[in-house]
This record gives C-alpha cells, sequence and structure tokens, in this order.
C-alpha cells in the first residue's frame, strides 16, 4: 500500500509575462520544390515562488525560494524540399538548419513571503545552437516500401557570467549528430496493414549553470529510440501497436534549490503501447492509448538501481462528438498508474490519478460559438506530481524524509463565447 502524501510543495505562486513575434516566407518552384524560412523573437519574465523542503536548512527563515528567469529567445529555421525520381522511386530531399538563441538572466533568491533576503544564485547566459540537417524518403512499389534517413548536428555554446561568484564564470562548448532511419512496408493491398520499424536519437543538454560549473560532467544526454510496430487502417477503424526500447546516456535530474539539472548515469527502458480509434456514425467516435514500460533501471549498477519519478503506466479515452446540430463535445479520461520514487526502495510510491474532463462547444450564429469547459467531473482528489526527499515542514519538526505532492485541480467548471469578427459564410 503506497503512502500517501504528508507533506505538499506547493508552487505557492507565480507571476509571468509573455511576447512573442514571428515571421514566415514560402516560395514554390514550378518543378515542384519549396523553399520555407522563418524567424521568431520571444520576449518573457518569469517568476516563480515556491518551498521545496520548508525548514531543513533554515529553521529560522525558512527555505521559501524566489525563481526568476527573464530571457530573449530568437531562431531562424530554413528548409528546402526536392521532388525527384531514383528509377521507378519517389523521391524526396529535404535540407535545411536552424538557429536558436537564448539570453537569459536568472536568479534564486531566498526570501519571506515576497520579499527577498539574499542572493544564492544571479547569472548572465547565453546559449547559442546551430543544427544544419539532411533527410532523404523513398517510396517503392508505388507507395507500399517506404525508406527515409535523416541525419543532424547540433552545435552548442554555453556562456555563463556568475555576478554572484565570478570566478565559477566561463565559456564551454559540445556538438553532437542525431542519425534517423525508417522503414515501413505493407505487403497487400487488400488488407490496409504496415509493418513499420523506426530508429531515431534524440539530445539534451544540462543547463549552462551547471556545465560550467561542472566542466568535467557530460554536457550532452543522447537518447536512442527504437520501435517495432505494426498498424490497421480502415475506414472506420484503426488499430496500431509497437513495443520500444530506450536507451539514455544519461538520466537528467533537476536539483530544486539549486535551480540546475545534472547527470545521473546511463539507463534502459523498455515496453509496449497501443492506440485504437473507431468511428461509431457520422458524429460520434472513440478512441483510446495504453503506454506501458515494462522495466526502466540504470545501467551497470549491483544492486540493481531504478529510475523514479517515472510513471510506467498510462493510458486515455475519449468519447467525441463532432458537428451535431452544431454541437462539438469531448468527454476524456486520463490515468497514470501508481510509479516508485525511491531508485531501492519499491514499496515507497506515489499514487495514481484517474481524471475525467468535459468540453463542449455549440455554435448559437455563424459568428458566435458557446464554450463549456468541466476540469476534474468527479471532482477526484489527486497530485498532479510527487517527490521523496527529505523536508522539515515546521521550525521545531524532526528532518525526515517523506512524500510531497502538488495537489491537482478540484471540479472546475469555465464558460465563455467565442466571437468571429470575419466568419466564413
Amino acid at each position: 500500500m503506497s503512502p500517501a502524501p504528508c507533506g505538499f510543495r506547493p508552487l505557492l505562486s507565480r507571476q509571468a509575462r509573455l511576447g512573442a513575434l514571428a515571421g514566415y516566407y514560402r516560395k514554390q518552384f514550378s518543378n515542384g520544390d519549396s523553399f520555407k524560412v522563418d524567424a521568431f523573437f520571444g520576449r518573457s519574465l518569469f517568476d516563480l515562488y515556491s518551498n521545496f523542503t520548508f525548514y531543513l536548512v533554515n529553521p529560522v527563515t525558512g527555505d521559501a525560494i524566489q525563481q526568476h528567469d527573464s530571457r530573449a529567445q530568437e531562431g531562424v529555421n530554413t528548409q528546402y524540399l526536392h521532388n525527384f525520381r531514383i528509377a521507378s522511386a519517389r523521391a524526396v530531399l529535404a535540407a535545411g538548419a536552424t538557429f536558436d538563441a537564448d539570453e537569459i538572466n536568472v536568479g534564486l533568491y531566498p526570501r519571506i513571503g515576497r520579499m527577498p533576503i539574499g542572493v544564492t544564485t544571479r547569472s548572465l547566459l547565453f546559449i547559442p545552437n546551430v543544427a544544419p540537417y539532411a533527410q532523404q524518403s523513398l517510396d517503392f512499389f508505388n507507395g507500399r516500401l517506404h525508406l527515409e534517413a535523416g541525419l543532424r548536428w547540433d552545435y552548442f555554446h554555453w556562456r555563463d557570467d556568475d555576478l554572484v561568484n565570478p570566478v565559477t564564470s566561463g565559456v564551454l562548448a559540445a556538438n553532437r549528430f542525431q542519425p534517423k532511419a525508417a522503414v515501413a512496408f505493407s505487403p497487400s493491398r487488400a488488407i490496409p496493414l504496415t509493418l513499420s520499424f523506426n530508429y531515431g536519437r534524440g539530445i539534451n543538454t544540462q543547463d549552462a549553470r551547471g556545465i560550467i560549473e561542472r566542466p568535467d560532467s557530460p554536457r550532452i544526454a543522447t537518447t536512442d529510440f527504437s520501435q517495432a510496430g505494426i498498424a490497421y487502417n480502415r475506414s472506420r477503424l484503426s488499430l496500431s501497436a509497437d513495443a520500444f526500447l530506450i536507451d539514455r546516456s544519461n538520466e537528467e535530474v533537476y536539483i530544486p534549490d539549486d535551480g540546475t539539472f545534472e547527470f545521473k548515469g546511463p539507463s534502459r527502458s523498455y515496453g509496449y503501447e497501443g492506440k485504437s480509434a473507431f468511428r461509431l456514425n457520422a458524429f460520434l467516435s472513440l478512441n483510446g492509448s495504453l503506454t506501458q514500460v515494462t522495466q526502466s533501471f540504470y545501467l551497470g549498477t549491483s544492486p540493481r538501481l531504478y529510475v523514479e519519478d517515472a510513471p510506467h503506466n498510462v493510458a486515455s479515452a475519449g468519447l467525441t462528438l463532432s458537428g451535431w446540430r452544431g454541437v462539438f463535445s469531448s468527454l476524456r479520461w486520463r490515468h497514470i498508474g501508481n510509479y516508485r520514487l525511491d531508485e531501492l526502495d519499491p514499496t515507497i510510491r506515489a499514487s495514481g490519478i484517474d481524471v475525467v474532463d468535459l468540453a463542449l462547444s455549440k455554435t448559437l450564429r455563424h459568428w458566435v460559438d458557446l464554450n463549456f469547459d468541466i476540469d476534474n467531473l468527479a471532482d477526484k482528489r489527486y497530485y498532479e506530481t510527487q517527490n521523496y526527499f527529505e523536508s522539515r515542514v515546521t521550525p521545531s519538526a524532526p528532518a525526515l524524509f517523506r512524500i510531497h505532492g502538488t495537489p491537482g485541480y478540484p471540479f472546475s467548471v469555465t464558460g465563455g463565447l467565442t466571437f468571429r469578427l470575419f466568419p466564413k459564410r
């Protein structure tokens, strides 16, 4: 029996301001080729007032912190698509590049209420990323056999100007290749069945402060994802199932009070998933999905250490009504099974969740819609996030390891109107 969360990790409050500007250009050539480019600029200000460990470190003033993130993001994406043939095969070559840069002012401040009482961290970060890529696809036998391969190269540059401890400032760089490959085959035209295999590599990095302050640690982690599946598609019925294997060079772990990420070691996960969709009639459809991770553990550990804080069972289902007398509605269920919170002790677990939501939209006139949403229709008590760590809940209480949870939303009703100023007739 999993213990219920016995302490809260409340996100006390937050304030955010966001703004974005984007542009897009596309050119279609007479031979079927196309070129497109888009650019964007975003500005955000974000302050999160939280308390993770209550009075563990400082029994007098408490451990509440203000996490500040002020950033400007700019980027450019380009892509060229070339259509051609190789013998009887249809081919598409996609090539392009992306550029993204983050300029961030990040800070951590101990606080009482909304009043900062010191500075733990304040850094000015500059993180540009350049990534050219190319992808080639081929279709044989009138599309029954599809082959695809691609390669992307990412270059990262991190600069950290530490305003609290300038000796930890610095500049570092790293790069990684990301290959991908896929094959899909339909054995028969009479049976709408497709067999597929996919492989791809993704990457993630530590944050700039963690990289600069720990230069000997890995800077980039890779995730190799392999998947073998089967899919069946008829006019009213769609089914798919697959098995997957995920190898990570390093699991990324968030350190809340420090505000950084660190890599914990290589891991492996595997499991299976299934999806289905069925159209009952012209207006009503039913769909569902299930993902089951059967094992997730750190490689090279004895006794074996299991990856914690990661759900192994996730499912969803929905009933959708579309276009019946101007009504669009959906009834959605989402499920997360209970999961372990400690890498060694399997009895320390987070409780699962089962939540039902209802959404409804009704066209009143061609220029106005009524919107109506109910979150947590059954008013289920649940926790969105749960973690297991040491804390002291009052200044005089003992320091204990306990489960901390962030409560989910209760039964909530939202209504509104959507107006179209220039409706289509």
